[in-house]
């Protein structure tokens, strides 16, 4: 692998940046605010209904000239043409990337290979949205005639994160009659704890997985099967009653015994970790109704628009991709806290784990060389104000440097308004006081013991962007994740990495199959890893007991 310098670290804009980032480190917000009083308005961009104001990074014109500079001479513009345009910008699978097809309205053109994909997309959308009325209206009942009442989507990855996010994001808008769970992980107390207390006469599984071979996937739908057979006195003809499938192997769903007319696909130009408004989403789309699935996609699409079409210096997508860029690559910060403001949205930090650091997470260019630079930092998050009784302290006064997304809605779901001011009161102060902190003067002011002020005081100068939708609707979060989705474009586009493979996981499987059959062999395995694993195993299996 090619070790010399890159085509990015060698660009005039580059340099630039790493000189300017040297004597911005010596310039405090607290500076940047006082020179500039209307920088909190200017340093903000609105669209799809969401207003970022990022004027809390410690960035300046010059830092956000020479980005937006540093974008153009990377190729974005042409970059993100190519993506809206369904070209093969996937390399190393030689695949389109075309999430945003999922959201196009009908009637809209995109022709991949001389087929029009909209079409097929809402032909997919049409039979989900029948499908989820049925269900919704009782009109689809179980093997013994009962109405479904339970929802069990199982799948693992991008098949189960975006889903789950989905759901508990809009919660406020899902049926309250019904009940829906998420199985993902092979560990079977996911599956036991999913499926304690269902009848299997009035569960639903809905099986997710584009190839029907995922393990993980496979071991809960066989679990699920068994389980479901047990309820309903062994009968095989019960399966295509209680289980759908989204998937394109036709085979091996009719091998599991699931009809295939209610089998739901996608293509392959749709990764997992964009999939969630796909028939991956017919989960969601059961629990919050068509409408308000089509109200999401909408959102989407907003956002879709805004990017595509929305000069680089006013776009949300690409304003968040460089500011988080420069503040990975040259303030040298390795992580980001988002935190929404948002009890609905308690997992949207974990898929955006997914959607940032399995799409950038790599270490190789598109041309093969090893990367001289960073790339994709580590997301991590909790809701506020949770997190403020929690990790808030490090970001505080901590020695690293985190910078923080703030996500908050102006109107509130619930009807306690004045907990929701409190609540917005707290992420207010929050993006304030880690901008500006307290010096030591103003605690010593406030009359604390001279033993105390350094303990007392706070630096500030952290970074925090904040993210604002006037409420938590199915189009507001539908633009929010397309924000993400086109945020890690951009910065992949920068780093000249494919942010739409995934190649990282796929040793880990291999070896798990290879490890597996040694754990199920009927005698001791001859086993030929390396020390340490050999004894994990066999220590395993000396002690794991009678099955």
């Amino acid at each position: 692998m090619d070790t010399q310098p890159t085509a990015l670290t060698q660009r005039p804009q580059w340099a630039a940046l790493q000189a300017h980032a040297g004597r911005i480190a010596r310039t405090h917000l607290r500076e940047l605010f006082a020179a500039d009083p209307a920088r909190g308005q200017r340093l903000s961009a609105e669209g799809a209904g969401l207003y970022l104001d990022y004027s809390k990074q410690r960035v300046d014109e010059d830092a956000l000239r020479l980005l937006l500079e540093l974008a153009e001479a990377c190729g974005l513009p042409a970059r993100t043409a190519a993506m809206f345009a369904g070209e093969r910008i996937n390399r190393t699978e030689d695949r389109s990337v075309l999430h945003v097809a999922l959201r196009m309205p009908k009637g809209e053109r995109l022709e991949v290979d001389g087929v029009d994909v909209v079409a097929q997309v809402h032909e997919v959308l049409d039979r989900m949205a029948a499908f989820a009325e049925r269900v919704r209206g009782g009109q689809w009942t179980g093997h013994s005639g009962k109405r479904i009442r339970n929802v069990v989507s199982i799948g693992i990855g991008g098949s189960d994160l975006g889903p789950v996010m989905a759901y508990e994001a809009l919660r406020d808008f899902s049926r309250r009659d019904m009940h829906f769970a998420f199985v993902s992980n092979v560990d079977g107390t996911d599956f036991s704890e999913a499926v304690r207390g269902l009848d299997p006469a009035e569960t639903l599984f809905i099986v997710c997985s584009k190839t029907f071979t995922t393990l993980e996937t496979l071991a809960n739908a066989h679990a699920a099967r068994a389980w479901c057979l047990d309820g309903l006195g062994g009968d095989d003809a019960a399966v295509a009653k209680h289980f759908v499938a989204v998937s394109t192997n036709a085979d091996g769903v009719r091998d599991f015994g699931i009809d295939t007319d209610n089998m739901f696909g996608f293509w392959d130009w749709v990764g997992g970790r964009y999939s969630m408004d796909s028939a991956i989403g017919l989960s969601t789309m059961i629990a919050i109704g068509p409408e308000n699935f089509r109200d999401m996609l909408a959102g989407f699409h907003a956002m879709d628009v805004h990017f595509r079409d929305t000069p680089f210096e006013r776009n949300l997508p690409v304003l968040m991709a460089l500011v988080a860029l420069w503040n990975n690559n040259f303030l040298g910060a390795e992580t980001v806290a988002v935190l929404p403001y948002a009890q609905y949205l308690k997992r949207f930090p974990a898929y955006l784990q997914q959607l940032t650091m399995e799409s950038n997470g790599k270490s190789v260019t598109l041309d093969d060389r090893r990367v001289d630079y960073q790339t994709g930092p580590v997301y991590w998050g909790e809701p506020g104000t949770n997190g403020q009784h929690s990790f808030y302290q490090l970001i505080h006064q901590g020695t690293r440097l985190v910078p923080c997304d703030f996500i908050g809605f102006c109107e509130p779901l619930s009807p306690l308004h004045e907990q929701h001011d409190l609540l917005m009161a707290n992420l207010f102060a929050q993006g304030e006081a880690l901008a500006f902190g307290k010096t030591a003067d103003e605690v010593r002011a406030e009359g604390v013991a001279e033993a105390l002020v350094a303990h007392k005081t706070f630096e500030g100068n952290r970074p925090s962007s904040t993210i604002l939708a006037q409420k938590l609707t199915p189009h507001a979060l539908g633009a929010l994740v397309a924000l993400y989705e086109h945020s890690v474009f951009v910065q992949g586009v920068v780093w000249d990495i494919d942010s739409f493979d995934q190649w990282g996981v796929e040793l880990g499987k291999v070896l798990a199959k290879q490890t597996a059959s040694e754990l199920g062999a009927d005698s001791p395995p001859e086993l030929r890893h390396d020390s340490s694993t050999n004894e994990l195993i066999r220590r395993y299996l000396d002690q794991r007991g009678s099955r």
